[in-house]
Formats: structure tokens, C-alpha cells, sequence
């Protein structure tokens, strides 16, 4: 291990930490003298001050990343300081430590280090991201990248695009891989329930709590938190989750005291949160908090080339599923796939073929089996029922006000739905509603989920 600090006093307590784990140390107090030993050394782990006497420690961060090597480097800032924090891991840091240095956080960063993978190590078990297209070859090697830290990632992309996967390949290929990935949907959770879902209650903190219990960050310790569509979290819970993310530490509902929690936090959304952001929907300090590294995850109609990989992946599992030989793809209906500009993505490429498989009398998949021009009429629909709306708009009405307007958002609300296969998060975006806004409406008009 290589400790940096120009303080002997303050070298010295993470210097015998290290010996009495049987580690090997050697401390120095400026970055001139780590540089000089980063030449002739080899090194597992680097923990640098954030302020040396001849720099700062993001000058250290860089020259390693430089390297090309395989060293995480750690930091330790001044209590509170989460500007720098961030600033740390945005340079490469693999994590970060606060003053006062706790040594069983100190323990916990210094083994999650010694057990990072290979840089070349084999891709992670597990459902791969497929596609040889340039804009997915750069989403696996950052995925690569980001494995190999602690930051907060934020994803961001369209529904189906596959968010989620990204989260759970950047959990497997990473120092957290045999502890939990937790999936949350925030969107999904009721207001009243939210704060208890992530963090527990106590026995007797309201009515009902006949007995302790833990939240999604206590399932999550020492493993991933994956909050997909952060967007949807109210304010006062986005205060919550901020305090969450820079003490790392949690206090249940009822509880008088904060536990310590080990979770890396990877958000999600389809929505733009910079834009939330100026129009005060969602904190600014939390923003610059989950948006340490963005990854991008591109829609299908910039991969096309990929259509062809994932529609014969997904036929082999379908064919699996029902103990059936794989169906194939004609060649126009592929070329019918490569042209199509999928709204839903990926998973919208899943349910044509599920769709093609079953109404397919042969063993080949035909242009017909999959009903694209259907959708291209339904939007076609959807443009002259506008119009008409609007010109019914402009004339008299010759029925009750509520009524009518009940009617036209009921329309509205089945068009976006039909459109985006019936995924209440993508029609909740085509609408320009929050998903619990859309969820409210649904029930309010009578309108169910159609029956598999």
C-alpha cells in the first residue's frame, strides 16, 4: 500500500491499520516522493490526502490514471466536503474516505480494493449487452470503466433501452459483485410508503409496524442500489436520499439514531433531470450528487446494425421457452426490423418476435408474421384524431364540459398506451405526465391493463 499525507501525526494511524491487516506500507508525505515511488514500486492500493504540501491529491489521481495501470487510488477528504469528494471520483478515484478516518471504514475500503478484478478479467456472468455497433462497443468499455469505481452512476436513455442491464453488468463486474443488486422502481412506490421502503421502520412507528424492518438500503449494504426513474421522488425525499449518499448512513423510521449503510448507488431515468433541475422538480445538490459519471444508453434506431445479433438471441431463448426449434428471419422481415425506429427499444424488438413466433405457421419468421404496418397506420391514426380534436375544440359543444374533456383525455391516454405496448412509464413521457400522475388518471377513467 502507498499512503500520501504530509502529516506524520495523521500518516500514522492508517499506516498501522494497514501493517496489523498484514499489508505491507509505505508512507509518504508528498506527491514528488509518491511519483518517485510509483516508478520503482508496484503498488494494490494508493490513499492520498486530498491537500499536500506540493498540490493536491486530484494531481496524484490523475498521474496514476495516466499510468494505465490497474492501482485504485483513494482519497480522504475533509468531514463534509462533498464538492470534493465528487471532484475526486469524476478524476478516477476508486472511493473516498472522510476525516475523521474510521478505521472499520478504512477496513472496508482496503478490502473492497484488494479484491477488484482483473482489468482484462472475463466479462461477468450474467445477461450480456449485445451489439457490435460503435455507439454499444463505448457503452460496454465504459461500463468496463465504471466497474472498476465506487461513483454514483446515473443512467440515462430511452424506455427499453436497457438501463437496468447497464446497472446490473457495472454491479457484477465490480468489488460488489457477491453482495446484493437491488432494483427500485421509484415511480412505483406510493408517496406515504416511500421513505420507510428505503430506509425500514421501527416496531410501533406507525400502525401496522408489529416488528422491525429493513429497507432497500439495508437489503442493499455492501452491494448496489439501483433507483430506476429517480426522477419520480418527491422533494422531501430527495433531502433523504442526499443525506443518504454523503454520510452513508441511514436512520429508519421511529428510529432515534443513523446506522451505517455500504451501498453504491446507480439512478436511472428517461427523463431529463437537468432540465428538472431549472424548473425546481429536483434538487440541484442531489443532482451533482447521482451525477458523478453519466452513461449514456443509446436507442435502437442509432444501432441498427445490432437488430439482426439481438432478434436471433431472442429467438434461440424464445425457442428454449417452448422446447421448439429456433425460428428464423426471412430476409425482408429483417430488412423491415433494420428500418423500423422502435419507440420501445429493445424491449419492443422482444415483444414483435414473442408476437411473430406465435402467429407463425413455419419455422420462418415472414414479413407478415410481423404486423409493422399496422403501427405505422395507428400513428397515422393517432394524427387525424388530433385534428379532429382540435377542430372539435374550435366548434360548439353539444355535450356536458366534464364529460367531453373526460373523454379526450381518456382517448389521449389508450392512444399512449396502445403505442407504447401498454409501458405505463414510456406513455407517462409521450403524455408529458409524471408516471404516478398517469397512474392516478388511469384509475380515475376506468382504464386497466388489458389481460395477457
Amino acid at each position: 500500500m502507498l499512503v500520501v499525507d504530509d502529516e506524520p501525526d495523521i500518516r500514522e494511524l492508517p499506516e498501522l491499520t494497514l501493517v496489523k491487516m498484514g499489508l505491507g506500507v509505505d508512507a509518504v508525505g508528498s506527491i514528488a516522493e509518491a511519483k518517485e515511488r510509483l516508478r520503482t514500486t508496484r503498488y494494490q492500493l494508493c490513499l492520498t490526502d486530498m491537500r499536500l504540501v506540493d498540490g493536491e491529491g486530484f494531481e496524484l489521481v490523475r498521474h496514476i490514471a495516466g499510468l494505465a495501470g490497474d492501482l485504485p487510488v483513494a482519497v480522504i477528504t475533509a468531514h463534509g466536503s462533498a464538492e470534493n469528494a465528487v471532484a475526486a471520483l469524476k478524476a478516477g478515484a476508486f472511493d473516498y474516505v472522510s476525516k475523521p478516518v474510521g478505521l472499520q471504514q478504512l477496513r472496508t475500503l482496503v478490502k473492497s480494493a484488494l479484491s477488484l478484478p482483473e482489468r482484462n478479467a472475463a466479462t461477468p456472468a450474467g445477461q450480456p449487452l449485445l451489439g457490435d455497433s460503435p455507439p454499444m462497443r463505448e457503452v460496454r468499455e465504459l461500463i468496463a470503466k465504471l466497474a472498476r469505481t465506487q461513483a454514483p452512476v446515473y443512467i440515462t436513455g430511452e424506455s427499453g433501452s436497457g438501463k437496468e442491464l447497464a446497472a446490473r453488468l457495472i454491479h457484477l463486474g465490480g468489488v460488489r459483485r457477491d453482495h446484493m443488486f437491488v432494483p427500485v422502481n421509484c415511480g412505483a412506490i406510493p408517496e406515504s410508503l416511500m421513505e420507510s421502503e428505503l430506509f425500514g421502520y421501527r416496531k410501533g412507528a406507525f400502525t401496522g409496524a408489529d416488528q422491525d424492518r429493513d429497507g432497500f438500503f439495508q437489503a442493499a449494504d455492501g452491494g448496489t442500489l439501483f433507483l430506476d426513474e429517480v426522477a419520480e421522488l418527491p422533494l422531501h425525499m430527495q433531502v433523504l436520499l442526499l443525506r443518504a449518499i454523503q454520510e452513508k448512513r441511514v436512520r429508519k423510521v421511529g428510529a432515534t439514531q443513523e446506522d451505517p449503510v455500504d451501498v453504491r448507488v446507480i439512478s436511472a431515468t428517461h427523463q431529463n433531470l437537468a432540465t428538472l433541475v431549472e424548473t425546481g422538480r429536483f434538487r440541484r445538490d442531489l443532482y451533482y450528487r447521482l451525477n458523478v459519471i453519466e452513461l449514456k444508453m443509446p436507442p435502437l434506431r442509432e444501432c441498427r446494425q445490432d437488430v439482426k445479433i439481438l432478434a436471433e438471441k431472442m429467438l434461440e431463448r424464445l425457442s428454449r421457452q417452448t422446447a421448439t426449434s429456433p425460428s428464423r428471419l426471412s430476409g425482408p422481415a429483417l430488412q423491415e426490423l433494420q428500418a423500423y425506429d422502435f419507440p420501445g427499444n429493445v424491449r419492443e424488438l422482444e415483444n414483435i418476435l414473442e408476437r411473430a413466433v406465435a402467429l407463425s405457421s413455419e419455422e420462418q419468421i415472414n414479413l407478415e408474421d410481423l404486423r409493422l404496418h399496422p403501427l405505422i397506420a395507428q400513428e397515422e391514426g393517432e394524427q387525424a384524431q388530433a385534428s379532429a380534436a382540435r377542430d372539435a375544440l374550435e366548434g360548439p359543444l353539444d355535450r356536458p364540459l366534464p364529460a367531453y374533456l373526460d373523454r379526450l383525455e381518456r382517448e389521449a391516454i389508450l392512444v399512449a398506451l396502445a403505442k407504447t405496448r401498454f409501458n405505463r412509464t414510456a406513455a407517462a413521457k409521450l403524455l408529458g405526465v409524471t408516471f404516478r400522475t398517469l397512474r392516478y388518471r388511469m384509475q380515475r377513467l376506468g382504464i386497466h391493463e388489458p389481460p395477457e
